[in-house]
């Protein structure tokens, strides 16, 4: 990867950052920590990797994605914004009761979203739906799909698992987002769902193990599944939540919780800095 792209990549990430921090706030409610965790995977994927065109977002020749952990809105939202599917300051009106950006995407409404998720384990096994009938149709296009570790405790997901390498899913390719924290805690002591790997290779899924936040990491392994022939691939990303706000790192109290407005000042501050420290402009 070109120094001068993996340089905009990682700037887009963090502007994503911002959009899902202003989400948030603005509604008083919402998912940032995990949306935060997913932004370089995001930033890739939309400026860099995936067939999308935003004059044209249903093109039946597109690349899909599917928000499998529908939660995490603000960061598809933001995604999609700084790529110019709708305004940037509608990000404002999440979840406000005249919006179009619901807290959760909504394939209807909002323009760029592929698929309406939200009860955790769907969104994967409509990716599967979305993989076969390209298959089915003998189209080339690729389906991406990001689940939450926390997610991985759904039933659905490992009969999704099954489906996918059962019908040789290898234009597939499903990220899990590996923070190891969740809603209640950390995912080890809900309902531990490690080891992800080992649990995806007895699935017959090809793996793929990378750090969450490397773009040059995010592009090889993407590039990696591309290649692969008879199975899908799933990347384990491993991450931080509520990475690039401090406060929100690590801390699982962030998983659905809206900064105060000293908070949302502090986030901003400290987001703009990082943009800035790349060679971006706020």
């Amino acid at each position: 990867m070109e120094t001068n792209v993996k340089k905009e990549l990682n700037i887009t990430a963090y502007k994503i950052r911002k959009h899902a921090i202003d989400a948030v706030y603005n509604a008083a409610s919402g998912h940032p920590g995990g949306s935060l965790s997913i932004a370089e995977i995001m930033s890739v994927l939309y400026f860099y990797k995936m067939n999308v065109n935003v004059n044209n977002p249903k093109n039946p020749d597109r690349d899909r994605f599917v928000l499998s952990k529908g939660h995490c809105a603000p960061a598809l939202y933001g995604t999609l914004a700084e790529k110019g599917f709708f305004p940037k300051e509608d990000i404002k009106t999440f979840r406000q009761a005249d919006s179009y950006l619901q807290g959760h995407p909504d394939m209807k409404g909002v323009p760029g979203v592929d698929m309406s998720t939200g009860s955790l384990g769907q969104g994967i096994c409509a990716a599967n739906g979305m993989a076969l009938a390209a298959k089915l149709n003998n189209k080339d296009y690729r389906v991406y799909a990001i689940m939450g570790d926390g997610e991985l405790e759904e039933g659905q997901v490992w009969e999704a698992a099954m489906f996918a390498a059962h019908y040789k899913l290898d234009n597939l390719t499903a990220f899990v987002d590996l923070n190891y924290l969740q809603i209640d805690g950390d995912v080890r002591e809900v309902m531990n769902p490690t080891p992800v790997d080992k649990k995806f290779e007895a699935f017959n899924w090809n793996v793929i193990t990378i750090d969450a936040h490397d773009v040059e990491a995010i592009d090889n392994a993407i590039e990696t599944a591309k290649t692969v022939k008879g199975k899908p691939t799933v990347i384990i990303c491993l991450s931080t939540k509520g990475k690039g706000v401090s406060f929100m790192e690590n801390n699982a109290a962030w998983h659905g919780s809206a900064p105060n407005k000293e908070q949302y000042e502090q986030a901003t501050g400290e987001l703009n800095a990082k943009i800035t420290e790349l060679g971006g402009t706020i």
